[in-house]
């Protein structure tokens, strides 16, 4: 896009020193030459601040992106630990933190084993059948908090917003869905809109980067994980911003 602005530049300055030799006087053409420079130096100016604006906004946007991806994360780390141990996710915060600082993952360990199959037994005359099975044993029991975040209380400003307006808190829902079985499926998602990690940003930055769609950028006008339509827990940013798994 600049390269063309660029082009455009550049063939509008030989157009206009072709129409001043050829139809400005002599007299006149040191006054023209004085405007013409100003014209040149105003459109160089405003292509460099133009180019200089974008890139230093693009600079910003991805340190403040990665800020909010990597809160992103822990709430889905902490979502999914909650959904393990409670068979459904929270909408909830206040709820979401209480959990992590005092639930326990209980610890188990499979095996397979097997056992007498009475019904086969029977239906074979008497001779003993076995059949296969598989042993769930409790092995103990760890806490939430310290798998999860180990010594880091980060967890308790995992809701707020980095780089946004003071207060601003991520978007937050959960519930249930219905697959065609009829099965209740648990789902949450979290996310926060792009203008708000950007408010104090060029208006016309912000709405071109809600418009992106790029393998290599956060497509849409939001960064989000999880989604209230279907069972999914990534995010809709790519590797290069943090761990989408």
């Amino acid at each position: 896009m600049y390269l063309i602005y660029i082009i455009l530049c550049i063939l509008l300055t030989v157009a206009i020193v072709w129409m001043i030799n050829k139809f400005v006087s002599n007299k006149m053409r040191p006054v023209v030459h004085i405007v013409l420079w100003a014209l040149i130096v105003f459109l160089a100016y405003t292509t460099f601040m133009s180019v200089y604006n974008e890139l230093k906004f693009n600079d910003i946007k991805d340190d403040r992106f990665k800020a909010s991806i990597t809160k992103l994360i822990d709430i889905r780390d902490a979502q999914l630990a909650h959904n393990e141990v409670k068979g459904k996710f929270t909408k909830n915060f206040d709820s979401l933190v209480k959990f992590i600082e005092t639930e326990k993952f209980t610890l188990t360990q499979r095996r397979d084993s097997s056992i007498v199959d009475e019904e086969a037994t029977k239906a074979y005359g008497g001779v003993t059948t076995y059949k296969d099975i598989v042993i769930t044993d409790t092995l103990g029991y760890a806490s939430v908090k310290d798998s999860l975040f180990k010594t880091s209380t980060r967890y308790k400003t995992m809701m707020n917003v980095p780089f946004a307006k003071e207060g601003t808190t991520f978007k937050m829902d959960a519930g249930f869905i219905t697959d065609n079985n009829d099965n209740k499926l648990a789902v949450f998602e979290a996310y926060i809109e792009k203008a708000a990690i950007l408010y104090d940003q060029p208006k016309d930055l912000i709405l071109k980067e809600n418009q992106v769609m790029s393998v290599e950028a956060v497509n849409g006008d939001a960064i989000r994980v999880g989604s209230m339509q279907e069972v999914k827990t990534i995010g809709n940013w790519p590797k290069n911003y943090g761990d989408n798994e």
